[in-house]
């Protein structure tokens, strides 16, 4: 069964299974067909998010265990609600004492019937996996080791002994193991088995082997089988070695059950068609409801405005393109050294193998894996060694790129080491078990790479507009005009009708009600630089750098609505967390205590000061925003509840919902009290969730969608759309340049000619078909809602 729409739940110790069925008679009554839950399985104890699983055997004990899950679904049931469920194939908490699969595979070492599991080079270890878990050198931690049976500790974490080892003085203990304990600073270069992006604590799983896919999906699937979870959500599919062929096999074990993925889609890149899913998670229909209302004049004048205040250097936050490929160049010969490593090693052996392509030097090779890796324009190619060659593989390394990459060689006929990558990047110099990891890995590394160069680099150090820097967006170009996001969503009804859609989720940066504040700067730039020249007089402690202040403050005019005491507490580490990830001045591993400790005093004297001049500046600035913030809020609900596919809500989004990054955004969910929602956002979404629970066949995977023309002088300011010739979204958009210009004046909508056409957002208020004025249109509000008369008008949904 295809959802109308999901609401996501942040499962956690605070806020178990039982807690969330305490919430599901207020969701059901908003009008949500399922919940959506964040991962279920076994995790580390006391993980907060539940991405580092440790047993996929068995539901997590401290949210209440297969019992309070089964209880959950029961709860849902009674209430007319299903349970989508997010799972994570890609990869597994490092961390022996709760993997029983990795302590395995550490005391018994290759041997072992779980190494299968991970992608370990044991050859590039010695023999041994490198567990890179130490504070210092192993020379300076050996006081801290002692032998407990057959069990190895060090403080809290402890190590599984080799069968006969135990009694063998350290040093001999240490060099007869599987795994070498090593200082955690290693990770960076000598790291021999497949990690989540550049985060060591997290291994990789080989899910593409049959055994292992049956391995961990055996529990999620008997929950499937049983009825307990109607859909899933696949966490992270480029990180798999074949995307395509397991969510085939995923597919065929679910009886096809409705799925989407964690897909992130760059620029006009399309999803693989041959995916078994139902579409994506949502984060490209994000960036295009973002985009409709930032003014692209204004966004390049915030540009012009924030490179004149900051002056940060080109490649270092002055221009994004050439930011994005500086940190891509970081990334690339440093936190993924080990990874980079790995392809070369590969390509050495392939090469040395194959008489045809001898003769490349292991440095030309080297220099042709990282200059191709960064410059792949989107996440990974699909590709497998020696299958057919497919056009959206070629696409991601086209001519282009290989010339470009070329062009690092100072010697012609040294850069054709460019064109071996190239050929074993894609597949097409046949198959073999060396030929195939090179292919898999080289896709599974670009993955890594464009996640931490762009989302966790460039994104904190290109910050003219932060809003616009949210995964899948495209900080260079952040506006999106009505035309182009009427092709997208036309697109999606005819090829992805049933995707997720999404405007916050657990790993946006900012929330969709942040945003859209931080956006009207774009429709009002002298204003806001107006702002910063007042803050910076009213602020006693100066920024240690102006990129940190123009993106502190933009923050803080995008939370202005937070009650004082909260301020502090939530901007001081998003802002911390923005200054280690952009690692221009302090990074997580290389921190300067002194500009972090500036950074802290700045904040708290400035965009979190709790009172006094700056406080009152903030908050008379941000309340002559308020009618343009209000439009934007609503108007990208009503577009997201509405448009083509599955509006996925995350927790708290119904009403005013103002979070930044993780953990600002996980915090343990409560319903409101009662069963209803109360605000004008509430009464939205609840109105909105009713009409497609009570009318599937508008908003389905039958339904379809016609874009509406607006005609008269303002008509670039108002973005409406048919849902199935029944439902008619019409919302205002860059509503502070309308009301500069003098409002609506003539201009008119057509609606389709039978009406009447009844508001469902203002019981009482009908429109004949035909040419209706805008002016009257929105006359309460910046947005409508229309639907046919007696065909699901308000009585039927409120």
């Amino acid at each position: 069964m295809t959802p109308t729409a999901t609401y996501r739940l942040q499962l956690q110790p605070g806020f178990p299974f039982s807690a969330a069925g305490h919430a599901v008679p207020y969701l059901a009554a908003l009008g949500v067909s399922h919940l959506h839950l964040s991962p279920v399985l076994e995790a580390v104890p006391g993980s907060r998010h539940g991405y580092d699983v440790v047993d996929h055997g068995r539901v997590r004990t401290e949210l209440g265990g297969e019992e309070g899950l089964r209880e959950l679904a029961r709860t849902a049931r009674e209430h007319g609600l299903g349970l989508i469920v997010d799972i994570v194939p890609n990869h597994m908490a490092a961390v022996p004492r709760h993997n029983h699969a990795l302590w395995e595979v550490l005391r018994e070492g290759p041997g072992s019937p779980y190494a299968r599991w991970f992608d370990i080079d044991w050859a590039a270890g010695g023999g041994k996996v490198l567990l890179p878990v130490l504070g210092g050198r192993i020379g300076e931690e050996m006081d801290r080791l002692r032998v407990d049976g057959d069990v190895l500790r060090h403080g809290e974490q402890e190590f599984p002994l080799r069968t006969g080892t135990a009694g063998l003085p350290l040093p001999e203990l240490l060099e007869a193991q599987h795994y070498r304990l090593g200082w955690w600073r290693l990770a960076r270069t000598e790291l021999n088995y497949r990690r989540f992006f550049t985060i060591s604590e997290l291994i990789g799983v080989r899910v593409e082997d049959p055994e292992v896919f049956a391995a961990t999906h055996g529990k999620i699937l008997e929950l499937v089988r049983d009825g307990v979870v109607d859909g899933l959500r696949v966490d992270h599919p480029d990180g798999l070695a074949d995307p395509a062929a397991y969510l085939e096999r995923l597919s065929a074990a679910t009886g096809g059950r409705w799925t989407v993925v964690e897909k992130i889609l760059t620029g006009d890149e399309r999803l693989p068609a041959d995916w078994a899913v139902a579409g994506t998670t949502g984060y490209d229909v994000l960036h295009r409801i973002d985009g409709l209302f930032v003014d692209p004049m204004g966004a390049a004048e915030l540009v012009g405005r924030y490179r004149e205040y900051a002056g940060p250097a080109g490649d270092r936050g002055g221009y994004w393109t050439a930011t994005v490929r500086r940190a891509a160049y970081r990334v690339v010969t440093h936190e993924l050294a080990a990874e980079t490593e790995l392809l070369t090693r590969l390509a050495v052996r392939i090469c040395a193998a194959d008489p045809a392509l001898r003769d490349h030097a292991p440095w030309t090779l080297h220099a042709a894996v990282r200059e191709l890796l960064v410059r792949v324009p989107v996440y990974r190619p699909y590709a497998t060694a020696g299958g057919p060659r497919t056009r959206s593989a070629e696409e991601t390394l086209p001519d282009s790129v290989v010339r470009d990459a070329k062009a690092a060689f100072a010697v012609a006929e040294e850069a054709s080491a460019v064109d071996v990558v190239r050929e074993l990047a894609l597949g097409r110099l046949g198959g073999g078990p060396e030929r195939a990891a090179f292919c898999a890995r080289f896709a599974q590394t670009a993955s890594a790479l464009r996640a931490k160069s762009v989302e966790d680099t460039a994104f904190y150090r290109y910050v003219p507009l932060v809003s616009a820097n949210e995964v899948g967006g495209d900080p260079g170009q952040p506006a999106v005009t009505p035309e182009r996001f009427h092709a997208f969503c036309a697109r999606l009804a005819r090829d992805w009708p049933a995707t997720a859609t999404a405007l916050t989720t657990h790993d946006t940066k900012r929330s969709a009600d942040v945003r859209a504040r931080i956006a009207v700067l774009t429709e009002c730039p002298e204003s806001w630089s107006g702002l910063l020249t007042e803050l910076e007089r009213a602020t006693p402690a100066t920024a240690p750098d102006a990129q940190l202040a123009w993106q502190a403050w933009q923050t803080a005019v995008g939370c202005a609505r937070l009650p004082n005491g909260e301020m502090a507490g939530r901007l001081e580490p998003a802002l911390l967390k923005a200054v280690r990830e952009a690692g221009l001045f302090t990074s997580w591993t290389e921190s300067d205590p002194v500009y972090e400790r500036a950074v802290t005093d700045f904040v708290a004297a400035g965009p979190a000061a709790g009172g006094g001049p700056v406080r009152e500046t903030l908050e008379r600035f941000a309340h002559t925003l308020d009618p343009y913030v209000r439009a934007n809020v609503l108007g990208a609900a009503l577009v997201h509840l509405t448009m083509p596919g599955v509006p996925d809500l995350y927790q708290g989004t119904e009403r005013e919902y103002l979070a930044l990054v993780d953990p600002d955004n996980r915090r343990p969910f409560r319903a409101p009290s009662g069963d209803t929602v109360s605000s004008e956002k509430g009464e939205l979404t609840a109105v909105a969730l009713r009409l497609r629970r009570d009318r599937p066949e508008v908003f389905g995977e039958s339904g379809t969608y016609a874009p509406l023309e607006a005609r008269g002088p303002a008509a670039a300011h108002c973005l409406a759309f048919c849902r199935s010739g029944e439902v008619v979204t019409a919302v205002t958009r860059l509503s502070l340049r309308l009301a500069e210009s003098g409002g609506w004046h003539d201009t008119e909508l057509t609606l389709p000619d039978d009406g009447p056409w009844t508001d469902l957002l203002a019981p009482g208020r009908e429109f004949a078909g035909g040419s209706v004025a805008l002016a009257e249109l929105f006359a309460g509000r910046p947005v409508a809602l229309l639907s046919r008369a007696g065909r699901g008008g308000p009585a039927d949904h409120g």
